[in-house]
């Protein structure tokens, strides 16, 4: 306030005006108010005055309301001051009442309605307007121009039927003036009836004040319901915005809520795959390492089976050259009695001595027996987890299909539910991946142990074929020791024999030499009994009886060796066949996690399912809003229609009261009036 009477002051001095001191103190009482309101009612402005608020007001930001009642304008003064008011975009109302506009002034205020863009009210009561039609035309000509003014004050104006006809034109055009004030003036019937025709076409008047016009009361009563109506329409189409608004903006946080949550399951739906990702992964690890474990136990079977085809060649060998011992033995025939009833205790000793070792294997098969059948039950339990995981997930993916169905129903419970679903889908799968590490860890350690038995059971036997090449050993040194005697006897006789004998030992020593490497220990017996054999040779001559005994010694040795030889070969096709059977089974298992990859890509695309039918329950949502605007889109059509039958219903009023004026006296009455 106070910068708007330093700037009028500042421009009367610059045009030397002298500042009119009433509009001075009016100024600074208003200064004291600090409000947007100037008020100058009252004041008799001039022209001078005039030209400088218009100045001031043309760039003024802070008042949006301006009063100038009764402040005996001219005409030049009203026009100059309007003609600032043009550009100006902070004042909504005037008020010019009381200032005796006439042509002029109804022409600048048409200009004024024109371009400018924000008053909301103008109050002209107490004025002039109507007496010159063409003045007033373009002042109607502004009113149809414009586009914000909402209420229009034109009270005693002296406006006349043409004058109403003017302004029924401009109102034909102009659909934001809600509040319209005609009292007091000269409309009459004419006026009225134009005025009525009208506001048939503008929708846009609520009040219409036409007290004091000489117009019938069947034409007030008409523009009565007329303006009823419009309130009415206006009062549904602030409903139907507010409602519409109010649609918009559920809508607008419906799709926001979607997207949001849209967000959230792809984001669930990426940690899950990240999660797949990862336990995919570790079990993939866990595999290799079962697998370099699975390696790592067949180098060391096939260790062992080439260990034993070791053992088998060496026994073969040892056979052959037993047999060779046989058919140099042949010559050998009897015995001392004292050497055959000590056989025949060693014979029984042995005997005893099998028994207890065929007791012990018996045992040993039995208990590898039972290790089996809890294997195998073992096998059997796993199948049946396996079978009640699979009926949990068939579960589960019935659960999902419900969840589903109860998604497109319900969609708020339907997302909680889901999320509860998901959770339970992890607890399983991590259930599910901490049961497998669990089993499978059971099964390795009860391969290590079993494997740990067979090692155990495989160093035992080696123990027990060391023994009996210990007793071997025995038997063929109590065999030298007697032949060390028969040489002695022998000695004397056939030195020739001894030399070709020799000759034919030193080859069978070539022979042996190249299976020393393997067998050692059996080389050095087998060299000595050659020795002992050379010798026994040179005696042939003279001991055959003794021989014929010894023979028949030998090849009861040989009977037995033979019957220990079946009894090892059949132990060592027990053992093939028991590592045969846990290779079975390690391949079983090896299946059996085939068997979990492929539920694990099971798992994995009921996941993309499942995510699908998200997308699709998205779609199904979009759908349902594109539904929903649809049928605001039908509401806002039956709106219209609603509207066009109350225009056609207004219309057929205005025809009946015309009918009913034209037929009543009254209208015969008022037609020689005029």
């Amino acid at each position: 306030m106070e910068d708007f009477r330093q700037t009028y002051v500042r421009l009367c001095k610059e045009g030397g005006v002298e500042p009119q001191e009433s509009v001075v103190a009016q100024l600074q009482e208003n200064r004291a108010a600090q409000g947007s309101r100037l008020d100058l009612s009252g004041q008799s402005l001039s022209a001078d005055t005039c030209s400088v608020l218009a100045r001031v007001l043309q760039k003024d930001t802070v008042f949006t309301e301006v009063s100038l009642s009764d402040c005996m304008l001219s005409e030049e003064g009203a026009k100059v001051l309007l003609t600032g008011l043009f550009d100006n975009t902070t004042v909504k109302v005037l008020d010019l009442k009381g200032n005796n506009l006439r042509s002029k002034g109804a022409e600048v205020l048409g200009k004024l309605l024109a371009r400018n863009k924000t008053l909301r009210r103008l109050v002209l009561e107490w004025n002039a307007l109507g007496v010159w039609d063409e003045a007033f035309s373009l002042f109607c000509e502004g009113l149809a121009s414009n586009s914000v003014l909402t209420q229009l004050d034109l009270r005693n104006n002296q406006i006349n039927h043409h004058g109403a006809a003017e302004l029924a034109l401009a109102l034909k055009r102009n659909n934001t003036v809600e509040v319209l004030d005609l009292r007091w003036n000269n409309i009459g019937l004419l006026g009225g009836r134009s005025l009525l025709e009208a506001l048939q076409k503008n929708k846009s008047i609520v009040q219409l004040e036409m007290a004091g016009n000489n117009i019938p009361s069947d034409t007030l009563k008409a523009l009565e319901q007329t303006t009823g109506h419009n309130s009415d329409r206006q009062s549904t189409l602030r409903e139907n915005n507010n409602r519409s608004q109010v649609l918009s903006k559920e809508i607008h946080t419906l799709k926001e809520e979607k997207a949001r949550q849209f967000l959230s399951l792809m984001e669930t739906i990426d940690r899950q795959r990240e999660e797949m990702g990862r336990s995919s992964r570790s079990t993939s690890i866990q595999i290799g390492q079962l697998q370099e474990a699975l390696n790592e136990r067949k180098s060391a079977v096939n260790s062992l089976t080439a260990k034993l085809q070791m053992t088998e060649a060496a026994l073969t060998l040892s056979e052959q050259k037993n047999h060779n011992m046989g058919e140099l033995l042949t010559r050998v025939k009897t015995e001392k009695e004292e050497q055959r009833e000590r056989q025949s205790r060693e014979r029984k000793k042995e005997q005893e001595d099998g028994a207890l070792r065929e007791g012990k294997l018996l045992r040993e098969i039995q208990n590898l027996t039972e290790t089996n059948s809890q294997l195998r039950n073992k096998v059997e339990e796993m199948e049946r987890r396996c079978k009640s995981q699979q009926q949990q997930i068939f579960e589960l993916k019935q659960e999902l299909t419900n969840s589903t169905a109860e998604l497109k129903l319900r969609l708020a419970q339907a997302e909680d539910r889901l999320e509860i679903e998901k959770r339970r889908s992890k607890q399983a799968l991590e259930d599910m991946d901490s049961l497998r590490q669990k089993e499978v860890e059971h099964v390795n350690r009860h391969l290590e142990e079993s494997e740990r038995a067979l090692q155990e059971r495989i160093f035992k036997l080696e123990g027990q074929r060391i023994q009996l090449e210990e007793e071997l050993s025995k038997a063929k040194a109590a065999c030298v020791t007697e032949r060390a005697q028969a040489e002695e006897e022998l000695g004397r006789v056939r030195a020739q024999v001894r030399l070709e004998e020799q000759e034919h030992v030193s080859s069978l020593e070539e022979k042996l030499r190249s299976v020393r490497s393997s067998l050692q220990e059996v080389q050095l017996h087998c060299s000595q009994q050659k020795q002992t054999i050379s010798e026994l040779q040179v005696k042939n001559s003279q001991q055959s009886i003794e021989m014929d005994g010894l023979r028949r010694r030998i090849e009861e040795l040989q009977q037995e060796l033979s019957g220990k030889d079946q009894e090892k070969v059949a132990e060592v096709t027990r053992v093939r066949v028991e590592l045969q059977e846990q290779i079975g089974h390690l391949h079983a298992e090896r299946t059996a996690q085939g068997g979990l990859k492929e539920k694990i890509s099971a798992l994995e695309r009921e996941i993309k399912v499942l995510s699908s039918n998200h997308r699709e329950a998205l779609l199904d949502k979009e759908s349902q809003m594109s539904s929903m605007l649809e049928r605001l889109r039908l509401k806002e059509a039956e709106i219209q229609r609603m509207r066009e039958d109350e225009a056609q219903r207004a219309s057929y009023l205005q025809s009946a009261i015309l009918t009913y004026v034209q037929g009543s006296p009254l209208g015969h009455y008022s037609s020689p009036k005029k």
